[in-house]
């Protein structure tokens, strides 16, 4: 940074007997950008493409952002991801959707995006079917449509365009083969919001193939919870005092797992040997992991969700469709009492825990 400031300097002042070639290159470095300098005395652009800012001004495109549950903490990050990438594209947004997964309310407020002449529209694919013809009804309206969070089923006819989010499936068979690395027979419960959700049932699904193939006599039981955090808590409570010589409590998604972790400590369960893990990356849940009362959760990373889906429609508007758009795993990796101390340790809107635009500084190696 400081040789920048020294060449930035030096550019500054004019030398003596400076030929006019080299003031050209000087003013244009001052001008332009070195890269945009540096790529004009190549050949490769003119003057005026490189005053150009990165994108010519357009029309303020609003994306309406569909969600099943539009109050649930966990999309919290998801939209400070949203908001950030909509500042930095200069577009507009607008949440909405069902607070407690009514798919009827969710396609509803799509075809009032659709009314409304939204110029994007994003949705989690959380039903077979329900979403086909609203998504189709969009694009024949010119209006892309893109999946986050969830996606349609594998063999699915769906149009829409790109699927942003975690391979659900497959991070639910990794849970399960987490699971069958700690116990190896007895009752094991597996906790689900919303059973048949597109969002969290390939989870189950996945965890449950893992567990069958493992060959353990494990009974994998799941257990319905509800779309709510005080729902869920309630419900596994419940299903603990009925069932106390169980040995794991597990979750797919971020409600039930920060309740999985609750009734773990409440009950003092670390002490019986029962074990416990799930998904999303709650404050509770956090804390919870560093206190030894659950062994794991997954981060699908929230936050890129949001970001990644505006950035995709911004993309798509700006070329006029000719770019992308593509889908985009937004990846999965298993937080343990081990690494959970970067997330105890910094507040930020990538988790969700601040409003705070911050760059988030680091240090030392890095390790996968």
């Amino acid at each position: 940074m400081t040789s920048e400031r020294d060449d930035a300097r030096e550019m500054s002042q004019e030398p003596a007997g400076e030929t006019v070639e080299n003031r050209t290159r000087r003013g244009l470095l001052q001008g332009a950008g070195l890269g945009a300098a540096l790529a004009m005395m190549g050949g490769l652009v003119s003057p005026a493409q490189a005053a150009e800012a990165p994108f010519p001004s357009h029309k303020r495109w609003k994306i309406v952002f569909v969600n099943h549950v539009t109050t649930n903490p966990f999309f919290v990050p998801t939209q400070y991801g949203i908001q950030d990438a909509c500042g930095m594209f200069n577009m507009d947004y607008q949440w909405t959707g069902s607070a407690n997964a009514d798919v009827g309310e969710m396609v509803n407020a799509m075809n009032a995006a659709i009314a409304a002449k939204a110029d994007a529209i994003a949705v989690p694919i959380v039903d077979p079917k329900a979403f086909d013809k609203p998504i189709e009804k969009a694009l024949d309206a010119g209006i892309p449509v893109f999946a986050y969070n969830a996606d349609a089923p594998r063999g699915s006819t769906n149009t829409r365009l790109a699927y942003i989010g975690q391979d659900l499936y497959l991070s639910g068979y990794q849970m399960g083969e987490r699971i069958v690395s700690m116990i190896d027979s007895g009752l094991v419960a597996l906790f689900i919001a919303t059973p048949g959700q597109l969002n969290i049932q390939p989870r189950l699904d996945g965890a449950m193939d893992a567990i069958k193939k493992s060959g353990k006599k494990i009974d994998a039981q799941m257990i319905a919870t509800g779309a709510t955090v005080n729902e869920e808590l309630s419900k596994i409570k419940a299903f603990y005092l009925g069932h106390q010589d169980l040995k794991g409590m597990f979750a797919v998604d971020a409600g039930s797992t920060q309740g999985v972790a609750q009734v773990i400590k409440e009950s003092k369960l670390t002490e019986k040997g029962v074990h416990g893990g799930g998904f999303d990356l709650l404050p509770t849940t956090i804390q919870l992991i560093h206190e030894g009362f659950l062994d794991f959760t997954i981060d699908q990373q929230p936050y890129v969700q949001g970001f990644y889906t505006a950035m995709e429609a911004f993309i798509y508007l700006s070329s006029g469709g000719l770019v992308g758009p593509a889908n985009i795993n937004t990846g999965l990796k298993f937080v343990t009492k081990s690494s959970v101390d970067p997330y105890l340790n910094t507040s930020t809107r990538y988790e969700g825990k601040s409003t705070k635009a911050q760059i988030v500084p680091r240090s030392g190696a890095i390790k996968s």
